[in-house]
């Protein structure tokens, strides 16, 4: 049996563009409708004591199950918030944001394998009944470890109540391997482990917790351009490209993060253009809720240019095979398409073959590394000079929404459809 003579539940936020996308694929490839649960339902139902067994009744003994981004919804934020709050009944005492990997008796072949932040002390909180009742203010960044900690719980009772339910089911990308990808930390230490080239980690021989610690380890290691990013931030939600001139001491920061003082309290927001901060208390006060918050901390690699322009690649792979591929060019150190940087088709840029077959071998490696996921959204940078390397920078599990790029004359969704038509059933 293949995996399109299967039910697809897709498990996502209805009115998201992504879902619109791939139930359009769907059509376009003659396909029949994916059933369609909503995260709002199913938090709902979670409260209500209820689960997916009374939610989707209908389908087949050995559905095929996609999960896909449940941002851009303020209710399931806040279900999210909820489930992640440490007063959550079904919590289980820890208070980092995602349960640390063991790394007692792990070696590391040399210091820039050291972790730099493991755990962290909790950030911004919120108790589960509060959570349930915040009003949204737009662009605000609520408690992100609080939430991972709601999205990982999510996860995790999706797959087990989806393997109690139906017993063969399968899942388009592993609920716990989904989980790995979002935080970054365990995500680039796991592809490290697996061989695979990312920037190094700035080496500390503690959790880094505040902004003193960071300067700390990056005085320590002589590594004074680093980017600092919010462990399980997406679309640059908490990037910070920062830099110490070493002989003076003087900070730049420049990142997505607005601040703003309320009431006594500093809130963070999502900015829709890069913010600049070059005054030490500033810079304070925003590295020390990141590094708080739980922060993966890399060494800030000089990227390959195109006329003057920064740039990176984000390389879909399905399936094992390298397919839809956009570059993301910007004259700032952050390249993400929604702060109006530029994007283009590497054959439009005139990429050399020998370096797209570089990007594209990179991250069909990089997918081994998650044996029981489908697909995701590579996204790999080639360092400057005559000879460049290849890094990892991110793995996104829902990286296929790419506008206005084919490939085989198919959208991301369609082509994805159509290797679904092709490919043997994977056990769970």
């Amino acid at each position: 049996m293949m995996w399109h003579e299967k039910d697809l539940l897709l498990i996502s936020n209805p009115d998201n563009r992504r879902t619109a996308g791939i139930q359009e694929a769907r059509r376009q490839m003659g396909m029949k409708p994916a059933t369609v649960l909503s995260y709002e339902n199913l938090l709902r139902t979670w409260r209500q004591g209820g689960g997916l067994a009374e939610l989707v009744q209908f389908i087949s003994p050995s559905p095929l199950i996609r999960l896909d981004a449940p941002g851009e919804d303020w209710e399931v934020e806040r279900g999210l918030l909820h489930l992640g709050a440490t007063d959550y009944e079904g919590f289980d005492g820890t208070v980092l944001s995602t349960p640390s990997p063991s790394f007692e008796g792990w070696k590391f072949s040399s210091p820039n394998e050291a972790i730099s932040s493991v755990k962290w002390s909790p950030g911004e909180s919120f108790s589960a009944e509060a959570a349930l009742t915040l009003e949204q203010q737009w662009g605000r960044i609520y408690a992100p470890a609080q939430w991972f900690r709601g999205w990982k719980v999510c996860l995790d009772r999706i797959a087990q109540e989806a393997r109690e339910v139906w017993p063969g089911v399968q899942f388009w990308n592993d609920p716990d391997e989904i989980g790995m990808m979002f935080d970054k930390r365990e995500c680039q230490l796991h592809l490290m482990r697996q061989g695979i080239s990312v920037p190094p980690i700035l080496p500390s021989s503690e959790p880094i917790q505040c902004w003193e610690q960071l300067r700390a380890a990056m005085d320590a290691s002589r590594m004074h351009r680093v980017f600092i990013k919010l462990a399980c931030g997406s679309a640059a939600s908490g990037v910070v490209a920062y830099q110490v001139n070493p002989r003076t001491g003087v900070e730049i920061a420049v990142t997505t993060v607005g601040m703003e003082t309320s009431q006594g309290q500093t809130l963070f927001y999502n900015e829709g253009k890069l913010q600049k901060y070059t005054h030490p208390e500033e810079i304070r006060t925003l590295l020390d809720w990141l590094c708080a918050e739980g922060a993966q901390i890399e060494r800030w690699m000089p990227k390959a240019m195109l006329d003057q322009r920064v740039y990176d690649i984000r390389q879909l792979v399905m399936a094992g095979q390298a397919g839809h591929a956009v570059m993301r060019l910007s004259r700032t150190p952050i390249t993400n398409l929604h702060l109006r940087n530029e994007r283009m088709l590497p054959a439009e840029a005139g990429l050399p073959d020998p370096h797209m077959s570089m990007i594209q071998r990179v991250a069909r490696d990089t997918m081994l590394a998650f044996p029981n996921s489908w697909s995701a959204g590579i996204d790999v940078m080639l360092t400057s000079g005559m000879e460049p390397r290849a890094y990892v920078l991110d793995v996104n599990p829902f990286g296929d929404l790419l506008y206005r790029v084919r490939h085989q004359e198919l959208t991301p969704y369609e082509w994805e459809m159509k290797l679904l038509r092709k490919e043997p059933v994977r056990h769970a």
